[in-house]
């Protein structure tokens, strides 16, 4: 993918600030953080989002990640830590390739708002069964 710019910092040639690197991931800086710490992990194969990820990358990303939270945590000392993935434009995704941010939490006023609003039409519990029915289904493929 010589078009996406994390496959470019996987190259090595757009310069990024490393924090971890093996095999099959990267961690480093976001260059645009949205708080003291913000860190990115990724899978070194390109996979645009979640729905590309293959169990085992999956894997290997999700066990390194409580190792780069930690190093932040220890780090910076933060009052806490959102962890968020987008998929798709909709989402919010603008790099298109699988990405993790590590965004440490210091007060309300850290620059980072994240908002959840109730959806009434969803929120029945006979609405939630019937989701959840669906949901089974396509997981016993």
């Amino acid at each position: 993918m010589t078009e996406c710019i994390f496959c470019k910092i996987i190259e090595g040639t757009i310069p990024s600030v490393k924090i971890y690197e093996d095999e099959h991931v990267l961690a480093f800086m976001n260059i645009a953080p949205v708080t003291k710490g913000h860190a990115l992990l990724i899978p070194k194969t390109h996979r645009e989002n979640i729905y590309d990820l293959t169990a085992e990358e999956a894997a290997q990303l999700f066990s390194v990640a409580p190792q780069i939270a930690n190093a932040l945590k220890d780090e910076f000392a933060p009052a806490g830590m959102n962890l968020l993935q987008n998929n798709g434009t909709h989402a919010g995704q603008a790099v298109f390739h699988y990405h993790l941010h590590f965004i440490p939490r210091y007060d309300e006023t850290d620059g980072f708002k994240p908002t959840f609003e109730t959806m009434e039409s969803e929120s029945s519990s006979e609405r939630i069964q019937e989701i959840a029915v669906g949901i089974r289904a396509k997981l016993q493929k």
